[in-house]
């Protein structure tokens, strides 16, 4: 980090910063997340122009280099990067099972750390993480999901005693190739009826749609109601 800040640097250093913010943000915007492009380019920039503060500060009237580790102005960076996580922590939602917005939330860290460069002076390291960004979250998602994964779901079913049928609900789920196992031992309901509560596993890729049909299975068993919900 050079002692000396020309205007020049500063305007390269937010330029780019700017430019990595609207790539990766554009990424996020497009796929419909909560944090999208201007979120995305307000991280990216706010970290860049603190490291242009710790940049500016080096140079104290009266200061002498061994001062700098007094100075400790590290620490403003290190504070942003803190800041994000409770921005990060707010972008992840859990809902019926299912974990959202760990990607965007890894985004927001992604481009504080790539501000931070920019700001920092570090311009080629910048390029390269911005570059290798841009290739995880536009490329390797088309990978990703192409991947086959164990698959969970949470199948709650209600029956009249004697009219249903486990080892039948169990082959059907099984012809579809998934393994069914009890999580939650039998539950009176109101009206006579039989609450209870299944897990079910298979492998599949994520962008196929559930092979399981949880529904017909369970009511071709004899249950009376039935719902499911994925797991993740």
């Amino acid at each position: 980090m050079p002692l000396t800040l020309h205007w020049t640097d500063v305007c390269m250093r937010v330029s780019l910063a700017v430019l990595a913010g609207i790539l990766i943000g554009f990424n996020r915007g497009e796929s419909g997340k909560v944090a999208g492009l201007r979120t995305t380019l307000l991280v990216c920039l706010a970290a860049c122009l603190a490291m242009l503060q710790v940049n500016a500060l080096l140079l104290q009237a009266g200061k002498t280099p061994e001062s700098f580790a007094t100075l400790d102005l590290m620490r403003l960076p290190l504070g942003i990067l803190s800041g994000v996580g409770f921005i990060g922590a707010g972008a992840i939602l859990r809902k019926d099972g299912l974990v959202k917005g760990v990607t965007t939330a890894a985004t927001l860290w992604f481009v504080t750390v790539i501000g931070l460069l920019f700001g920092g002076g570090q311009l080629a390291l910048g390029v390269t993480g911005l570059v290798l960004g841009i290739v995880v979250l536009w490329f390797l998602k088309a990978l990703e999901v192409r991947i086959p994964r164990e698959n969970q779901a949470d199948l709650h079913i209600t029956y009249q005693r004697g009219r249903f049928s486990r080892e039948a609900l169990a082959e059907a789920l099984r012809m579809s190739g998934c393994t069914l196992s009890s999580v939650a031992g039998s539950v009176k309901a109101a009206d006579g009826l039989i609450e209870e509560k299944f897990n079910v596993r298979w492998h599949g890729r994520p962008d196929e749609p559930v092979l399981p049909a949880f529904n017909e299975a369970a009511l071709a068993a004899g249950a009376s109601e039935s719902e499911w919900n994925l797991v993740r």
